[in-house]
C-alpha cells in the first residue's frame, strides 16, 4: 500500500456551487512503497516535519504555500536515497512540487492506496 502524490487543480465554482472543486491533473504513483520506505528512515528525526505528517492510511494536503518547505524536505530524502528507484521517485516528486509552485489554484495531496 503506497502513498501517491497527486497534483490537483481547482475548478472554478459555478453560480450554483458555493465551494470550488478540484480535479486530479498529475499523479506520481508509489506502487512499490518507495516513498513510505524513505519516510520510515527519516520519520521523527526532526528534519522532515511536513513529510512526517503523511499518513499511510489517510491523506495529507499540501497547499502551494507549503511547497517550498516540501522541496527542502524532498532534498533531505534525496540525500538518503540509495537505490536508483528511490532517487527516481524523489526526482519525480520534486518535479511535481515545482509544477505546483508554477501553477495557480493547485495543491498536492499525498493519498494512500
Amino acid at each position: 500500500m503506497g502513498v501517491d502524490a497527486v497534483l490537483y487543480r481547482q475548478v472554478r465554482a459555478g453560480p450554483a456551487r458555493h465551494r470550488p472543486s478540484y480535479v486530479a491533473s498529475e499523479v506520481v504513483a508509489d506502487p512499490d512503497d518507495v516513498l513510505l520506505d524513505l519516510l520510515d528512515r527519516v520519520r521523527g528525526g526532526g528534519c522532515t516535519p511536513l513529510l512526517d505528517r503523511i499518513d499511510p492510511l489517510g491523506e495529507l494536503v499540501v497547499d502551494v504555500g507549503a511547497v517550498p518547505q516540501l522541496l527542502v524536505e524532498l532534498g533531505r530524502l534525496a540525500e538518503i536515497a540509495g537505490s536508483p528507484g528511490e532517487v527516481e521517485q524523489v526526482h519525480r516528486l520534486v518535479l511535481l512540487a515545482r509544477r505546483c509552485l508554477n501553477g495557480r489554484d493547485v495543491e498536492i495531496r499525498f493519498e494512500s492506496d
